[in-house]
């Protein structure tokens, strides 16, 4: 799928390959890298070109030319028998050359075989990839291992301590793993990178390409292939400006420049985008696994998302009810404040005269008193409305609306309502069981007083 590292196929262990400079150590006298590269960016005597061609530049395409006229014969006139049969071998290498796969005959001694990277395969078609993108100060290198992600995941420092033996146990490198993520085909692709602590300095990260060539030499790929069972690696750097147009202007093998000047016109994104071939049912069978595979990552992450998003709704509503419990309870904290205030008012001011003050305030009080007693004022307008009330209910008494239905938010209110009158009622009831206590209390001392 888009944005995946797999390395089978036409399209995938060229990507990411840049050009790297010499490199003598990871801070000691030990060679750890190469000291040269390749026309495109590819440690040279590691056998890793841009699209994994091993031998120079020149020698492959003198190879893809004589290869390609040689396919050219077998499909349009092998030179065998010199008579009719030529003809029908012909057109049973054009099937074969069709198909992609079969070997084909132009000459009593040459042979050829129809891979489907060849021109005249038509099980072909083009897609598109991610850019690749990433920095060689990053260091992170992609290894691809035939094993299970649980697995990796369990032998985690197994791999980590593997590796480190294999760069040589020094004490001032330490292998760091970038991230771990499954692959078709019970693959799993692990991202590392190696930090270099100096005894004088800043720790820093080793290159990308450097750690990518000493990998790839014979001796260390080897240890890692028996080892870790790591089936190809592939180091995490992006391409320059001169590497994506020198791949857009050369159309890859057995893709017509036609097609490819189409896709390239086509691309949706020519900016996070580009064209890639997809050759044979093998390459698009991986492609599919591949975004298969990340759709279920992206599945998973969602699943984590949602799960997230219940436990913040449950959390919000419960923090909803503490919030209406706590406004409940701090309304009868002010009322029986107002109370225990009105009653040290009263004992305080007990024997002395009505202040200015305060007939000032009563005076108030009687105006409001007075104003919602008036009958043209609120208190009429509030029996005008209940006599409404009660000529609608005597015209609706007789019929029943069976299409009523109460909506969920006035159930709710309601619901609060009556709780709160219940958790009054039954904080009243308290209060006056409290009271006859202290009435009880009260008289038996009065009893007593009497006694005596």
């Amino acid at each position: 799928g888009l944005g995946s590292t797999g390395t089978t196929g036409a399209f995938g262990t060229g990507l990411g390959s840049t050009g790297t400079s010499a490199f003598g150590g990871f801070g000691g006298g030990s060679a750890f890298g190469t000291t040269g590269a390749s026309t495109f960016g590819a440690p040279s005597g590691t056998g890793a070109g841009f699209f994994g061609s091993v031998a120079p530049v020149q020698n492959v395409q003198q190879q893809e030319e004589a290869n390609l006229a040689n396919v050219a014969m077998a499909v349009s006139l092998p030179q065998i028998y010199g008579d009719e049969r030529d003809a029908i071998i012909a057109k049973w290498n054009q099937l074969q050359a069709y198909w992609g796969t079969g070997k084909g005959f132009y000459a009593s001694n040459g042979v050829v075989d129809f891979k489907p990277e060849n021109h005249f395969c038509r099980f072909k078609a083009l897609g598109y990839h991610l850019i690749p993108k990433g920095s060689n100060e990053l260091g992170q290198v992609a290894l691809v291992l035939a094993r299970k992600e649980e697995e990796v995941t369990a032998a985690q420092q197994q791999v980590v301590d593997t590796l480190h033996r294999i760069l040589g146990s020094k004490p001032t490198l330490s292998v760091c793993v970038e991230g771990i993520k499954p692959l078709p085909e019970d693959r799993t692709e692990i991202v590392i990178y190696i930090l270099e602590r100096p005894a004088q300095g800043p720790a820093k990260r080793v290159s990308a390409n450097d750690l990518f060539n000493f990998l790839n030499q014979p001796s260390q790929k080897g240890q890692i292939t028996s080892q870790l069972s790591v089936e190809s690696m592939l180091p995490k750097v992006g391409w320059t400006e001169e590497q994506l147009k020198e791949y857009l202007d050369k159309p890859p093998a057995g893709i017509d420049p036609l097609l490819w000047l189409q896709a390239k016109l086509d691309n949706p994104d020519p900016e996070k985008y580009i064209p890639v071939p997809m050759i044979g049912f093998k390459e698009l069978q991986r492609r599919l696994k591949h975004q298969a595979e990340q759709t279920k990552l992206y599945q998973q992450r969602l699943d984590v998302i949602c799960s997230d998003i219940v436990h913040l709704q449950t959390q919000h509503s419960t923090m909803l009810s503490k919030l209406e419990d706590y406004k409940r309870k701090d309304l009868e904290l002010g009322h029986r404040l107002l109370k225990v205030v009105v009653k040290q008012e009263i004992y305080r001011k007990m024997g002395f005269a009505i202040q200015v003050e305060e007939e000032t305030l009563k005076v108030q009080l009687e105006q409001l008193q007075g104003e919602l007693n008036h009958p043209t004022q609120f208190k009429g307008r509030l029996n005008e409305l209940m006599s409404q009330m009660r000529m609608q209910h005597q015209m609706t008494s007789g019929q029943t609306d069976a299409t009523y239905q109460m909506d969920l938010e006035t159930q709710a209110e309601i619901k609060l309502i009556l709780k709160q009158q219940q958790e009054g009622l039954q904080h009243l009831i308290e209060i006056i069981k409290e009271d006859v206590t202290d009435l009880q209390l009260i008289e038996q001392g009065i009893a007593k007083s009497h006694l005596k």
